[in-house]
């Protein structure tokens, strides 16, 4: 018995110590959350430390990632589970490239931070905890495909959420955005719950590689139909909420307007990025769970249906509702749920491809997400330092704004410009990118419904011409002699930086940042799903007993349970 249990403990400790390195990027993220709050002890609670400490981790955290992306370029790995499961964690290309992203990112609301609030901020060490812990969450989000995990993950990531947006006690606008998002979160998070509870309750599994399978075989032959598109649509409900897509989006103007504007900043691109690759994750496994079947009416494309016409509804209105504002802080909240609606799109192509093709989807979204968080960090930038210098956000603090600062004028006139998508900045690659994705017929698009959302999305380009180009008139063509807007060095620095980055990418490095793209949408970690389907005895099929899941480190096969 003791010999026994002392190979089992080696066989566990061999298997951590292979494992545990995957997600050191993660654990970098914790060591830093312990530094932070332990610093106070020692040095104090230096607002200055305290930002030292946390840019140092995220550095370190940046080259950990990079460090597992070489391990997982040729095939994703998923480990800290037993050799006989699925793995309740996955690294493959798609959780390396948002890493780092979420990094880049957290720098850059650092800088932020850094020069806005660091001289005024009261408790420096809660505002990093809450920050980098909401990273943490938003890292595991995309980094399993368990119902448990996500569900765990997903809270993780709201819950630090919730308190940021009302880290300002004393401010009824924060406190009021952070009371609506708090209460559609719980409700959001309660559906997911449900919905995650029927899934399991129907199947007696929580790896959604298996659950796929079964709920495609369910669906084709009718059975549990009402079962399973409730449960489906309650777990759509839940990732919503974190993408902002209408009609989960009611909390994200007051919230943006409520909070400060590096919060704003943070919420505006990684949130709505983690929701969007875990559904982009959901619906690859999807597409592999259908890909070697032949149906007659293949029920991904009732699901491709519903995802498409949330996506058509999510940027309408998201610029539609643009149009009458006068904050810069709420334009820019509306601008990210059409925005969000636009990489939803991308959403509807269920496209099975081999392990070293790119998912075409995936790899517009990739795009479109790096695009943005530049587009997104540059205009926020400016419009942080505007709030700054005249205490107020609406369009008209940014009258004349290219006599008052022209190195701020111009970063935001690149930002806005290629928030609309045009040429030739890099949302114009982007965008163009993402049509292109939804007209190829090779990678499951090209059908009826793509095409439809290529016309809204290039109609829905057009309506927001108006209210970006508002704050560029009001920039350029207008004056009311106010004063020169006084800026730090280092926000300047920042804001151009991102101005440059977007005028590259849009004429000058595509390219190579299109192939890199591709490049990370390929080679992802799915269960190698083969469905052994008898169509001449329908009735003999069981929909979780034919599956085989291979995992593609060990090349151990599992059977799942009948």
């Amino acid at each position: 018995m003791n010999g026994t249990l002392a190979i089992s403990f080696e066989s566990f400790g061999e298997q951590l110590a292979r494992e545990l390195p995957w997600f050191s990027p993660e654990l970098a993220l914790v060591g830093t959350i312990i530094a932070i709050l332990i610093a106070p002890l020692a040095i104090g609670r230096s607002s200055r430390s305290t930002a030292t400490i946390a840019l140092v981790g995220i550095v370190v955290t940046m080259i950990c990632t990079l460090r597992v992306a070489e391990t997982v370029k040729t095939a994703g790995v998923s480990g800290l589970a037993p050799a006989e499961a699925g793995g309740l964690l996955i690294v493959d290309n798609l959780t390396t490239y948002y890493k780092l992203i979420l990094m880049v990112f957290a720098a850059g609301v650092s800088v932020l931070w850094w020069y806005g609030a660091a001289d005024r901020e009261k408790d420096p060490p809660a505002f990093f905890t809450l920050l980098l812990g909401s990273a943490l969450g938003m890292s595991l989000m995309v980094s399993s495909l368990n119902l448990l995990v996500l569900i765990i993950a997903i809270e993780f990531a709201s819950l630090p959420s919730y308190a940021i947006v009302a880290f300002d006690k004393r401010d009824r606008l924060g406190a009021e955005g952070a009371l609506k998002y708090v209460i559609f979160g719980a409700i959001s998070f309660a559906v997911l719950c449900y919905g995650a509870s029927l899934l399991y309750g129907l199947y007696q599994t929580l790896d959604l590689g298996i659950i796929a399978g079964a709920v495609l075989q369910d669906l084709s032959a009718g059975e549990n139909q009402v079962a399973v598109a409730l449960a489906l649509l309650a777990l759509f409900f839940g990732i919503g909420f974190k993408i902002s897509a209408v009609p989960f989006h009611f909390w994200c103007p007051d919230a943006f307007q409520g909070a400060r504007i590096e919060v704003t900043t943070w919420l505006s691109v990684v949130s709505k990025a983690a929701g969007l690759l875990l559904l982009l994750r959901l619906v690859h496994v999807f597409g592999v769970a259908a890909g070697p079947v032949q149906f007659e009416a293949p029920p991904t494309e009732a699901l491709a249906w519903v995802i498409g016409i949330i996506a058509m509804i999510t940027c309408t209105v998201g610029n539609l509702s643009a149009y009458v504002q006068t904050s810069v802080k709420r334009l820019l909240a509306y601008s990210s749920i059409a925005h969000a609606g636009y990489m939803l799109m991308a959403c509807s192509i269920f496209a099975y491809t081999g392990a070293d093709s790119p998912n075409v989807a995936l790899s517009a979204v990739m795009l479109y997400i790096l695009v943005y968080l530049f587009m997104n960090l540059g205009a926020f930038g400016v419009t942080a330092m505007v709030v700054w210098a005249t205490g107020s956000d609406s369009i008209d603090a940014f009258t004349g704004l290219i006599r008052r600062s022209v190195w701020l004028a111009i970063p935001m006139l690149f930002c806005l410009i290629s928030l609309v998508g045009l040429p030739p900045f890099g949302g114009f690659v982007a965008k163009l990118w993402l049509l292109l994705a939804l007209a190829n017929p090779e990678a499951g698009g090209g059908t009826p419904l793509h095409w439809i959302l290529i016309i809204v999305a290039v109609l829905n380009t057009l309506i927001s011409l108006f209210f970006y180009l508002r704050i560029v008139k009001q920039m350029m063509l207008r004056d009311d002699e106010r004063p020169a807007v006084q800026a730090p060095v280092g926000g300047l620095a920042l804001v151009n930086v991102c101005g440059v980055v977007v005028l590259l990418l849009g004429f000058l490095i595509i390219q190579p940042v299109t192939d890199f793209a591709d490049r990370y949408a390929a080679n992802l970690f799915t269960p190698s799903v083969t469905q052994q389907v008898r169509v001449a005895e329908p009735e003999a099929v069981d929909a979780v007993s034919t599956l085989d899941f291979s995992d593609p480190l060990r090349g151990g096969r599992m059977e799942p349970e009948s």
